[in-house]
């Protein structure tokens, strides 16, 4: 299965990007509820206030406008958060430095950014980072599935266009879960957090020839809208608690107005309205 940009290849004059975690795969509350709070609270030694801090994380990653931001803009916020409200955290400037100013917001780009600095912050954000990907390893694969109507979507989206994974998430926990369902055989590449951001993968892969008014980004997250608004490209959201009725929705409507050209317009506005009411 082809995981980089270099080497993916147009095929077919539509192109589909679909985010996972949240979106395509039903993992994204069982990950942060289990491994990524969890593991932060761990890594600072917060539990003694641990509850407070967990839900305040779950708000920040699950239930509000920030659904879906990079794991480390999430870590420096709840730090932020946690820095003013309950205790000192060491160094936090040079991972909001970071954060702010890297290129790249992976465990290989911090790797190197504590290789030049040696930060103590930096240091501990790798470990909590190393630690949520391998306690996700750990979660048994019956928790870690797609949502109803993944499949048959995506095998009729696959009919019209290349379809492209476009995700912040491990790009081994990406490639296990679309290949245990059987997902990637209606997928030509995956772009994970190792790939770079969303807009990035997106303004790459239209660099390959696709006409964007003929390229859909599907989401469940204000990043993912904003990576298709940045690169002028159509966005369909997969609606939080509506995830079956949003896949049903994409096979049924969605791909054919791309394909017929109706996609624009008064539906393109009228399905991003629906995302924004339902993450208020």
């Amino acid at each position: 299965m082809n995981t980089s940009l270099e080497s993916f290849e147009k095929k077919k004059e539509y192109l589909i990007c679909v985010d996972s975690d949240g979106c395509a795969m039903d993992t994204m509350d069982i990950k942060h509820i289990r491994c990524f709070g969890p593991c932060m609270v761990d890594e600072w030694e917060l539990s003694q206030w641990g509850e407070a801090i967990l839900k305040r994380w779950n708000d920040i990653n699950l239930y509000t406008m920030t659904r879906g931001i990079n794991r480390f803009k999430g870590l420096v916020k709840m730090l932020a958060e946690v820095n003013a409200e309950y205790c000192e955290i060491e160094d936090l400037a040079s991972l909001e430095k970071w954060v702010e100013e890297s290129d790249e917001l992976s465990n290989p780009a911090l790797k190197k950014a504590i290789e030049a600095t040696d930060s103590i912050c930096l240091k501990k954000a790798l470990s909590w980072s190393q630690n949520v990907n391998e306690s996700i390893n750990q979660l048994p694969f019956e928790v870690k599935k797609p949502f109803e109507g993944v499949k048959k979507g995506l095998a009729h989206a696959h009919e019209y266009a290349d379809v492209a994974i476009v995700s912040s998430a491990n790009l081994q926990a990406v490639v296990e879960e679309w290949e245990l369902y059987g997902l990637l055989d209606h997928v030509d590449v995956i772009l994970a957090q190792n790939a770079g951001s969303k807009a990035y993968c997106i303004q790459e892969l239209v660099k390959h020839g696709y006409d964007k008014e003929k390229v859909m980004m599907n989401g469940d997250a204000p990043g993912d809208h904003d990576a298709a608004t940045k690169n002028g490209v159509f966005y369909y959201p997969i609606l939080v608690r509506h995830e079956k009725e949003s896949w049903i929705e994409f096979k049924e409507t969605a791909v054919s107005r791309l394909v017929d050209g109706t996609y624009g317009g008064e539906y393109q506005q009228k399905k991003v309205d629906e995302f924004l009411d339902n993450l208020k």
